[in-house]
């Protein structure tokens, strides 16, 4: 049997992944891989989506200022280099914890890659921090190295993880995967997708669940994009069992 620790986008949650980490076992409190990780008892998944703030406010309060201004490439290099870190910290984890540590690429993450489309915040702020053209920087070489080793899913003992969705369509950020409506509605239209696809239960994210994760025990399937509500998932794994637990962090 495994314990599975399920974290939903990060974005601006870095501080709640590393909390995350530690209140479910995953992490000592110096910050390494517990032994439980190491072993494989514990298995950690991330849901992708490491890079690029929500809103203005998180760019603002990642470089230290009142206010967050995307056409000045200071501040732009500064939101590139506190991602950079936070991004670099936990490919040192994932490195250490022996292949125990599994994070999906999110569609932020596979628009850094390729270089399109370019995204914005909801509230239309651009993401040009790693845009060298708007006064961002250059993807440094070795993230990219390490973002493009990112698989689309996951699946452990039949329960699948990936970042948007359980169909292939839903793995490939493309013109459709933007264009189409079951990219953030699948999840309550048409819920039966996950078991048509074969899967005991789902895990996914990319949609903000902003009363906190989702679970819909009839169709099998969680949403847990709510690490800024300080919750996430842990599942009890093997064969024959499939626990679901809804973690909540402590506010502070």
């Amino acid at each position: 049997m495994i314990k599975v620790v399920a974290l939903g986008d990060v974005h601006d949650a870095f501080p709640m992944v590393w909390r995350a980490l530690r209140a479910s076992a995953a992490m000592t409190d110096e910050g390494t891989p517990s032994a439980a990780l190491e072993a494989g008892r514990i298995q950690v998944v991330l849901l992708g989506d490491l890079v690029h703030y929500k809103t203005r406010e998180a760019y603002a309060k990642a470089i230290g200022e009142a206010t967050f201004d995307p056409s000045n490439p200071e501040h732009l290099q500064r939101a590139a280099d506190v991602q950079l870190r936070d991004v670099r910290r936990l490919n040192a984890f994932a490195e250490a914890a022996q292949g125990h540590v599994h994070v999906l690429i999110g569609n932020h993450d596979a628009a850094e890659l390729e270089g399109t489309p370019r995204l914005s915040t909801r509230g239309g702020l651009p993401h040009d921090e790693f845009d060298p053209e708007k006064g961002g920087v250059a993807l440094p070489t070795d993230v990219r190295n390490w973002l493009e080793t990112f698989p689309r899913e996951v699946v452990l003992h039949g329960v699948q993880f990936a970042h948007a969705g359980p169909t292939p369509s839903l793995q490939q950020y493309d013109d459709f995967f933007y264009g189409d409506a079951d990219t953030k509605r699948w999840w309550y239209e048409k819920p039966h997708w996950v078991r048509d696809m074969g899967f005991r239960f789902g895990v996914y994210g990319h949609t903000p669940m902003p009363e906190g994760v989702w679970i819909d025990q009839e169709h099998g399937l969680a949403m847990i994009d709510a690490l800024g509500q300080g919750e996430f998932l842990e599942l009890m794994l093997d064969e024959d069992r499939l626990d679901v637990h809804v973690a909540r962090l402590a506010s502070r």
